[in-house]
């Protein structure tokens, strides 16, 4: 629920709902029927070969065998169409890194959260998510927004070494963010970085314009 509830999914046109759902029903009947074909293959194994596939490494005798049977370089092709009509969906190139991607659904959290507290909900499957047409509550946009910051901070950058880098970091860092945030918080979004260094490095962009400070002591991009 914690993870399900704040992901924001995309907002499809018809014709992208049918080809993501097309692309899943392919895939969920390739691996069906590979199984099928051969009782022992699992979906573990299958999907082990798949990141070798992924990485160039190469494979040993039994994940060959299993590339064969699971029929992987095709469960590999489902998948890039699949990565492609999701990014395509959602508006975004297809060649986001992983950190791209969180950073993006990061704002695109933020944006429905917005919109939520207006009272415009997407809702992924209403009929199963809001059977009763229930508005949602400003706790729960609350809620949605917290995790949305927790999970920026999960993606920890490398603390620059030099000043004016570490200066701009924090100020992308800030902006990232979304909202007011304090200090620790920026910190926590670093490998290795003080928040008493965060703290002296916002101080001074605020002094130059370049962030504000709240009446509760946090900052929010200028």
């Amino acid at each position: 629920k914690v993870t399900f509830f704040p992901f924001p999914f995309p907002d499809p046109t018809d014709a992208q709902r049918e080809r993501i759902r097309e692309l899943g029903e392919r895939l969920d009947a390739h691996r069906k029927a590979r199984q099928a074909k051969h009782p022992k293959l699992t979906m573990t194994g299958m999907y082990n070969v798949l990141e070798k596939l992924r990485s160039d490494e190469p494979l040993n005798d039994k994940e060959k065998t299993i590339h064969d049977q699971g029929l992987v370089s095709v469960l590999k092709e489902i998948h890039d169409e699949l990565d492609a009509a999701v990014f395509d969906a959602y508006g975004w190139p297809a060649d986001l890194t992983d950190e791209q991607i969180l950073k993006r659904l990061v704002a695109l959290n933020a944006e429905r959260a917005a919109e939520e507290r207006r009272g415009l909900v997407r809702w992924l499957r209403p009929e199963y998510q809001n059977p009763e047409g229930a508005a949602q509550t400003q706790t729960e946009t609350e809620e949605i927004a917290i995790a949305a910051t927790d999970a920026q901070t999960k993606v920890k950058r490398t603390w620059p070494k030099a000043m004016a880098a570490q200066a701009q970091a924090v100020r992308e860092a800030l902006a990232a963010l979304n909202g007011p945030a304090t200090s620790e918080q920026i910190a926590r979004s670093f490998k290795r970085a003080k928040t008493a260094r965060v703290e002296d490095l916002l101080d001074t962009l605020a002094a130059l314009g370049q962030c504000r400070q709240t009446e509760d002591g946090r900052f929010t991009s200028a």
